[in-house]
């Protein structure tokens, strides 16, 4: 249920680009008749109408997903609520202003906000994230909790410049797919990658429970 309603704004996102984008003059009509008020000058063209619609939803999905944490009496994570700042902010810039470049840098700001609390804890407060919140589940040497903190930190940062990179090389129904599979696919592989770094750290399971029966 968490992970659905993690991806939920990303499938809706994705979905109301790829319906808009195949029904663009339609798209175009239904949207300057019901949003034209939000959009300067009152009329969304078909090339831009997708990734507008597609914006509008992401936004409504993301504070829907706050409303749904708060009204269950849930914390809701200081990422999810940088997550719906940016995308208030730059979703709303993108759907007034008629250009996507502000929604386009909404993946590399919530990739550099996640890399600079990762940063800042660690070198400043002296705190690790990372083995807070994981600590109770892995013993691990306080050297790989800091060489686990910093590839995540390289990681979102260079994540952040990738996506740059996409939006602004290639179409952008390319950038699209690769924000909702392909940067998926990345965190995917390199959380992967850690847990191989983090086994080959853990003991041994007869060392880790010393009082369970040798068969």
């Amino acid at each position: 249920m968490k992970l659905l309603l993690d991806f939920l704004p990303l499938i809706l996102f994705f979905a109301t680009f790829k319906g808009a984008e195949n029904n663009s003059e339609m798209a175009s009509q239904w949207a300057t008749q019901h949003f034209g008020m939000l959009v300067s000058g009152g009329v969304v063209g078909p090339k831009e109408a997708p990734v507008l619609l597609a914006t509008l939803v992401v936004i409504i999905a993301t504070l829907a997903q706050v409303a749904f944490l708060k009204l269950k009496g849930r914390k809701v994570d200081l990422m999810l609520w940088v997550s719906l700042g940016l995308v208030v902010v730059l979703g709303g810039l993108t759907v007034w202003f008629h250009n996507e470049t502000f929604i386009k840098w909404k993946p590399s700001g919530l990739y550099w906000a996640f890399g600079s609390v990762l940063w800042f804890s660690q070198a400043v407060l002296g705190k690790n994230l990372l083995k807070s919140m994981l600590s109770g589940e892995l013993d691990l040497p306080a050297k790989v909790w800091r060489q686990l903190n910093s590839a995540w930190v390289l990681f979102f940062g260079l994540m952040g410049l990738l996506n740059l990179w996409v939006a602004y090389t290639f179409e952008l129904s390319t950038w699209v797919n690769f924000k909702v599979f392909g940067a998926t696919a990345l965190i995917f592989a390199f959380t992967i990658a850690q847990g191989l770094v983090i086994a080959k750290h853990l003991p041994p399971d007869d060392a880790a429970d010393p009082g369970t029966p040798k068969p």
